[in-house]
């Protein structure tokens, strides 16, 4: 289902099928069809074992003994997919995928993890499965991925080790720390392999739906039931990247001219701490011309009250003012590049989805060029380079 709806929503079947022929897996073929469900229509992808195999579902499977049995195991799927000559980012996401499988089955029958036998996802399907999701990931390139709470399904299944209620033990363990839900059908709704695949490749689990959506893929189910079984992928854009973000905010400041100095940096810290967006002086002349500082803070609304109260308790003023102000912010974005100093972060800010302004993290340049003992200004000019490559 996840391959049907990640081709439902614009990779190409073709493309698909070629970049798998890059592993080294025989005896099957991809079959797809567009199907419905309960009246939605979706792409329908099977995996089409050959005799050696016999194939049913995600639950069973009888593996012939042959050329596919050393596929079986991590350490042999591991091996597979780092001897093949897929994408570096499609290997990566592909043994991510299988490592949290195999660290789950590793738990439940406390074996080693190069040891541990997949009964469940070692058969051909669901290599395809997991390297076909990580292929179609690669190829749509989102900036994130979300997902909605996880929905289990009900009854009970039966696999290698008897008849489990569901969750199966192997997707009890990946979706820890994941929100989920059970019981709107009854039957197994998720899989170990596609648990495997959200845990592996979700940014966020939320059920918020604050986005603009772009295109609408549907991945049709083998079976149907009272709801449509269809998996529903959205190709999105954020809100905030099409127009920049205007954010109601407050100023609140205080006149100050009896205070040692020294004390200003740990009163900055706090406000920042407390939820300040921003925090700057001002040198004015206060009565009697004496030379005095004036502490503004931007900071929401919800942040008001803790802002007040260490302006009054931290610093010597005896009230503070407030107004208000309408804060816009440009979409900002930290990404990491490599130069021959090292990594460095960069900031840039994006205008209507445009990238127009960057610029390198202080901090890093200046952690590099102490530790490669050159200037600071030679770690802006590689970070300016690699900028310029990125933009």
């Amino acid at each position: 289902m996840n391959l049907g709806a990640l081709v439902d929503l614009g990779v190409d079947p073709e493309f698909l099928q070629n970049e798998l022929g890059k592993l080294p897996v025989h005896g099957y073929e991809l079959k797809f069809s567009r199907e419905s469900r309960k009246g939605i229509s979706g792409t329908r992808v099977e995996v089409k074992i050959d005799h050696l195999h016999s194939h049913s579902g995600h639950h069973q499977h009888s593996h012939g003994k042959g050329e596919h049995d050393h596929h079986s195991t991590y350490a042999g799927i591991k091996k597979m997919i780092a001897a093949s000559k897929l994408n570096e980012e499609v290997k990566r996401i592909s043994l991510s995928v299988f490592r949290i499988i195999a660290e789950a089955e590793a738990k439940i029958h406390n074996k080693p993890l190069d040891e541990v036998h997949f009964h469940e996802v070692g058969a051909i399907d669901s290599i395809v499965d997991i390297v076909g999701a990580a292929i179609c990931i690669h190829k749509l390139a989102p900036d994130s991925v979300l997902c909605s709470t996880v929905e289990l399904g009900g009854g009970s299944i039966q696999c290698a080790h008897g008849i489990y209620p569901v969750p199966a033990p192997a997707t009890a363990e990946i979706l820890k720390h994941i929100p989920v839900k059970k019981g709107s059908v009854n039957y197994e709704a998720t899989t170990p392999t596609g648990a495997a695949i959200l845990a592996a490749c979700v940014n966020e689990f939320t059920d918020i739906t604050d986005f603009i959506i772009l295109k609408t893929g549907y991945g049709a189910g083998g079976r149907d039931g009272s709801l449509p079984n269809v998996l529903r992928v959205f190709l999105c854009e954020s809100k905030d990247i099409r127009y920049p973000e205007k954010m109601p905010s407050l100023i609140i400041e205080c006149n100050i001219d009896d205070m040692n100095p020294e004390l200003y940096d740990y009163i900055i810290d706090s406000l920042f701490s407390a939820g300040a967006m921003d925090v700057y002086i001002t040198p004015i002349i206060m009565k009697k011309s004496r030379p005095a500082v004036k502490l503004s803070v931007l900071c929401s609304p919800d942040n008001e009250t803790e802002i007040n109260e260490i302006l009054l308790r931290e610093t010597s003023t005896i009230g503070v003012r407030k107004y208000p102000v309408e804060k816009t912010m440009l979409d900002r974005k930290t990404e990491l590049i490599q130069t021959k100093y090292g990594e460095i972060r960069v900031k840039s800010a994006y205008y209507h989805g445009k990238c127009i302004k960057s610029k390198p993290e202080y901090d890093d340049c200046n952690k590099l060029a102490r530790e490669n003992k050159v200037p600071i200004s030679i770690v802006y000019r590689e970070a300016g380079k690699e900028i310029s490559k990125l933009n």
